[in-house]
């Protein structure tokens, strides 16, 4: 019955409108368990096929919302662009890639998290999906280092365009003489952020996972 459910979710869903109107950002952050990893994976375009019952509970979106809908979802408008660029040609590549993200929740409330994303290949070696485990990093971390920095990449987006966005990207880490992803992995050990591995601390499984496999 459970698999009959799902289809039947999953069948509902192709006749719901593919774009959520996105909240309203408010300056206020969700209330979670910071001890949880939260996980999702995404198709290669960057829909959501599965997340966990903690990435669910945080970002306030019911199971049927998140799946086959783009991650972009979560996407806070505090985000420079130009970090998407980077990661996304990281993956592409066929490269696991780290980051700080600011998300959005369905209440407008901001959750920050430290990310590992990773491709998943098919036999043939091609890139099949992407899997990303997110944990929560300090206030101390995000004040000090990561949003003035953020800020900075937003307000040259804002007034001189994506390409100067990211010169001033470029200038900033060779200053630091790091990538992108050597910086965040530097401000994630400085703050003892680490990702368990699976057989470490098991996930939760979220819906999409239960009808399945329960």
């Amino acid at each position: 019955m459970q698999f009959v459910y799902l289809l039947l979710i999953i069948d509902n869903k192709k006749n719901m409108p593919q774009k959520f109107e996105k909240p309203i950002p408010i300056d206020k952050e969700v209330s979670w368990d910071k001890s949880v990893v939260l996980t999702s994976k995404t198709d290669v375009k960057g829909n959501i096929e599965f997340a966990n019952e903690a990435f669910i509970d945080v970002c306030g979106y019911e199971d049927y919302e998140l799946i086959d809908t783009p991650h972009s979802i979560v996407r806070h408008p505090d985000m420079p662009k130009i970090l998407f660029k980077v990661i996304w040609d990281k993956l592409k590549a066929g490269e696991k890639a780290v980051a700080i993200f600011k998300n959005l929740a369905k209440s407008g409330r901001y959750f920050w998290v430290y990310a590992e994303i990773e491709p998943m290949f098919k036999d043939n070696n091609k890139v099949q999906n992407y899997l990303a485990k997110y944990k929560s990093v300090s206030e101390d971390l995000i004040s000090k280092s990561i949003e003035p920095f953020y800020k900075r990449l937003m307000q040259i987006e804002n007034v001189s365009g994506l390409n100067y966005s990211e010169k001033y990207l470029i200038g900033f880490l060779e200053e630091k003489q790091k990538d992108y992803f050597q910086y965040i992995q530097e401000c994630a050990l400085s703050d003892g952020v680490s990702i368990p591995n699976d057989n470490e601390t098991p996930i939760k499984r979220g819906f999409f996972f239960r009808g399945f496999l329960d």
